[in-house]
């Protein structure tokens, strides 16, 4: 299915659009007032390859804090809004770099106005967030549900009401919780304009249940070559949401790999912990950036050569472990030291890398 072009819009520096870089986003769960717990997590999530950073917007309260936090951080902050035009304005006001705001909810044509006219002024986009699970009622009777259709014609009409304002840097998401419902949403928006799509899943669940979604729904568009910005929807830290949608983007080749961790599934030949290994390994290069693939495998028999594609690796064995560079052995150490002696592999052929 060949996709449309999307327009480009900035969000702070950050391109989205127009064969940008897919980007990925995360929502804080601190509350919007405490800027050092929303300090402390925005860099937490920056740290994890974070490109976007959305926060709610509650009350005028909130609205009032976002010119600290806008300050604080370094990533460009989106502030999500809903119903009351006043702290769209606010938010504009603060300095953010992008609203989340659904214009057939905040009022009449001349609250629509204010707000596409303060968002121009400050030359920051705006995003309508459909969600299958409040489209309005005469979508819902028009199309027998909240079907894929409806969730389409939804983001239009809210896109007409800033179009008819002059204003034109909207991006748009079709999210529901059903995956097979969110794919075919975008699929069809795909062909019917050019805005960028921030692509998600919501209420996709817990980490493990929610990841499974994701990956499902996201990874069909993205190959698809549908979407500009995700989000990883979890009932999680958002520090997870931002590591899973780093990963889905460079298992893709969307985003430069970076360390990359694979390790054996495990069986009865097993003799070590080999996800505690592979979990304090994954943990250890999560900043790394250079590409480079290590493995952590269970057995010593057929681990290096399973392994074969894997920079450095080790393979466990009784109380040893067997250290491996392209499925040749290097060495072994005892049991205890064996992802310090790993590390130190690592170490060494990221030297050899820097040094061409």
């Amino acid at each position: 299915m060949p996709k449309n072009l999307t327009r480009r819009v900035q969000v702070g520096a950050l391109p989205i659009g127009g064969g940008a870089p897919v980007s990925v986003q995360t929502m804080l769960n601190t509350k919007t007032t405490d800027l050092a717990a929303c300090a402390a997590q925005a860099e937490a999530a920056r740290m994890a390859g974070c490109d976007i950073l959305r926060v709610a917007v509650p009350d005028e309260e909130a609205a009032r804090a976002l010119a600290g936090l806008v300050k604080t951080v370094s990533l460009p902050v989106v502030a999500d809004i809903h119903f009351d035009h006043r702290l769209a304005l606010l938010a504009v006001d603060a300095g953010v770099a992008k609203l989340r705001i659904n214009p057939g909810n905040i009022g009449g044509a001349e609250r629509v106005r204010a707000v596409a006219q303060a968002a121009m002024g400050a030359k920051i986009p705006i995003r309508i967030g459909v969600n299958g699970g409040s489209l309005a009622r005469h979508l819902l009777k028009k199309f027998g549900g909240p079907t894929p259709q409806a969730m389409v014609e939804s983001g239009l009409e809210h896109a007409r009401l800033l179009q008819e304002n002059g204003f034109e840097d909207i991006v748009i998401s079709l999210k529901s919780s059903s995956v097979l419902r969110t794919v075919e949403a975008y699929q069809l928006m795909s062909q019917t304009c050019d805005f960028p799509l921030h692509i998600g899943v919501t209420e996709a669940g817990t980490l493990q249940t929610g990841l499974v979604a994701s990956a499902a729904g996201l990874g069909i568009l993205l190959s698809q070559e549908i979407g500009d910005t995700l989000r990883i929807s979890l009932c999680a830290d958002p520090v997870e949401e931002v590591r899973a949608g780093v990963a889905l983007l460079r298992h893709l080749g969307l985003r430069p790999p970076g360390a990359r961790v694979i390790a054996c599934p495990t069986c009865g030949r097993c003799r070590v912990d080999v996800q505690k290994w592979a979990v304090e390994v994954e943990t250890a290069l999560q900043q790394v950036q250079v590409p480079i693939t290590v493995a952590v495998m269970g057995c010593a028999v057929n681990g290096p050569g399973e392994a074969r594609e894997a920079d450095v690796g080790l393979a466990g064995g009784d109380g040893k472990a067997l250290l491996f560079c392209h499925g040749e052995t290097v060495g072994s150490v005892d049991e205890k030291d064996a992802v310090k002696a790993l590390l130190a592999l690592v170490d060494e052929a990221l030297q050899r890398k820097a040094g061409g």
